[in-house]
């Protein structure tokens, strides 16, 4: 064949080829809500008919005779039908394997955990299957987080209530006493009345505190203050709240050292795990604060009496509103009162701030808390 004819040939081809292909495209589009299998089909009946035409043209060029076009017709008719019926093969099975993962797809929409997608045919469909398995254990997870926090917010709603309406009973009850003048000894009312104002207030304050660290508001002014100095003041502070109880300050280490801290909010810390060591231990038990340096990072634990936590609670204490069980609120301990239950959560709070850790761990007949900052916010002497 001459270099005319081959060009004449090549031109004839590509110029059937694309008009009957942007007639498929046309029909696709008018067709696009329709099946797969049925967009497959057009697909591969244009292909046969590019084909076929083409060579209809291309014998018109070349003269062929009539019997050559016909077997070469009838051998492009019959590829082309096996090559439909595969098509139509694998549009079914694109289709089931589809089919499959938008029902897994809708299950895991309707909050039920999907454990398997089933098999499919492709590497790229039993990849996406896998990763709609692995989004079901993500999504039930999250909700099982959302449940558990909503079960908390719930519990210190109650618990605040019921601590809000107890002091406020109180002083509502002297208020009328004194407003009658039914009162024998009007100053131990008054007193009695400011110690109900002021536990208020520390609700207040904590609860305060407790949505700043929320909401991620709570800003810190960060300075070098010395680690034994921050315990040691707090437990000056907290002697006479103590009752009996003697509190302890071990430094092996921590004499000189020093953290980037907040002072007040560090101190604060401190102090919440001091009150929940004195009202979970009984009078004459002593409880322990240990200032060190461990594996090269600043280290506050506080290790009460107070006979240790259930297990099945460890995971809690840290919770807005987690208050343990009766035995570790014993009545007769004569300690301060526990509030709504969130000196622990904030404690957390204000260590996650800090970029430090806050664990908790059963000992020997009690608790240990641990405040740990991290390495860059320690500087030893």
């Amino acid at each position: 064949m001459s270099w005319p004819d081959l060009v004449g040939v090549t031109l004839t081809a590509l110029v059937t080829t694309l008009i009957i292909g942007g007639v498929s495209v046309l029909v696709i589009v008018a067709l696009r809500r329709s099946s797969l299998i049925l967009q497959l089909c057009i697909l591969m009946l244009a292909a046969i008919a590019s084909v076929v035409v083409s060579m209809i043209g291309a014998a018109n060029q070349m003269y062929l005779s009539e019997h050559d076009l016909t077997v070469a017709i009838n051998v492009a008719a019959v590829s082309g039908a096996v090559s439909l019926a595969l098509i139509g093969m694998l549009g079914i099975i694109v289709v089931r394997n589809s089919r499959a993962l938008a029902s897994a797809a809708r299950r895991i929409g309707e909050g039920e955990l999907v454990e398997t997608a089933g098999k499919h045919s492709s590497t790229e469909f039993t990849r996406l299957a896998d990763e709609l398995v692995a989004t079901s254990a993500r999504l039930a997870e999250s909700r099982a987080r959302e449940e558990s926090v909503e079960a908390s917010r719930r519990e210190l709603v109650a618990w605040i209530s019921h601590d809000l309406r107890t002091p406020l009973a109180g002083i509502r009850a002297m208020a009328e006493a004194l407003e009658d003048s039914m009162v024998i000894d009007p100053p131990r009312y008054y007193r009695q009345m400011r110690v109900q104002v002021d536990q208020l207030s520390s609700m207040v304050d904590d609860l305060f505190e407790l949505s700043k660290i929320d909401s991620d508001t709570l800003h810190l002014s960060l300075e070098e203050v010395s680690l034994y100095d921050i315990v040691s003041d707090t437990v000056a502070d907290l002697q006479m709240i103590s009752r009996g109880r003697e509190i302890r300050i071990e430094a092996p280490h921590g004499h000189g050292l020093v953290v980037m801290a907040d002072p007040r909010e560090l101190s604060r810390a401190v102090g919440n795990l001091l009150v929940n060591a004195v009202q979970h231990t009984l009078v004459g038990s002593p409880i322990t604060v240990r200032v060190d340096l461990v594996a090269g990072r600043a280290s506050v634990s506080v290790t009460d009496a107070g006979g240790g936590i259930p297990d099945t609670d460890l995971g809690r204490v840290f919770e807005p509103g987690w208050r343990g069980s009766p035995a570790r609120t014993p009545p007769a301990h004569g300690g301060p009162s526990s509030g709504a239950g969130l000196g622990l959560a904030i404690v957390k709070g204000i260590m996650s701030a800090h970029r430090g850790e806050a664990s908790v761990h059963n000992v020997p007949g009690g608790t240990r808390f641990d405040l740990v900052l991290p390495m860059d916010a320690s500087i030893t002497f």
